[in-house]
């Protein structure tokens, strides 16, 4: 949870500091041709798409992060699997971040824009977002079929309150569910 307050902290602070220096649509290189920050408001989704549905997209959000949040805590609590922690650890904290300024301000402050492709403006949030998604396709490649399910059956599962603490204790209530 401290990493989580952390990340959403750097990410609400890179947007005040954005918020309080520049004027809207302001721009100022970083790295000449390649980096500027530029301040825009995306009233919308990824790359402007679907403006002005601000309320669909926070409550998507918070359903999104009620999960994340659940599968973060029924995570069992071992060395192979803390890569999915902090891959949603990551995911919450960017999801956090937008719907914090969806909520506040009616509107995401984006400022990061990759000049040298011309790439659309983002925002830190955005960057744990696609960071954390592209981590969770390459751990579909790396953990094994029975690692994935037992990830996403404990998810959907309370083992903490059901006195699970250990992946043999695991074991044994999945093959309770599967009979």
């Amino acid at each position: 949870m401290i990493l989580i307050a952390l990340l959403t902290a750097l990410d609400q602070f890179t947007k005040y500091m954005i918020q309080t220096s520049f004027e809207l649509y302001e721009s100022k290189e970083v790295i000449d041709g390649v980096l500027s920050f530029t301040y825009v408001q995306n009233r919308g989704m990824a790359w402007g798409m679907f403006q002005g549905k601000i309320p669909v997209f926070a409550i998507f959000t918070a359903v999104i992060l009620i999960l994340a949040f659940r599968v973060l805590y029924n995570v069992v609590d071992e060395k192979r699997y803390c890569f999915v922690k902090y891959v949603i650890i990551f995911l919450i904290s960017g999801g956090l971040g937008n719907l914090i300024d969806r909520l506040t301000l009616g509107y995401v402050v984006d400022f990061i824009h990759a000049t040298i492709i011309d790439f659309p403006v983002f925002n830190v949030a955005d960057i744990y977002v696609t960071v954390s998604m592209f981590a969770m396709m390459i751990a579909l490649f790396v953990y094994k079929n029975d690692d994935l399910d037992k990830i996403i059956k404990l998810s959907f599962k309370d083992k903490k309150n059901n006195g699970i603490e250990t992946d043999k204790e695991a074991d044994i209530v999945e093959e309770g569910i599967d009979e």
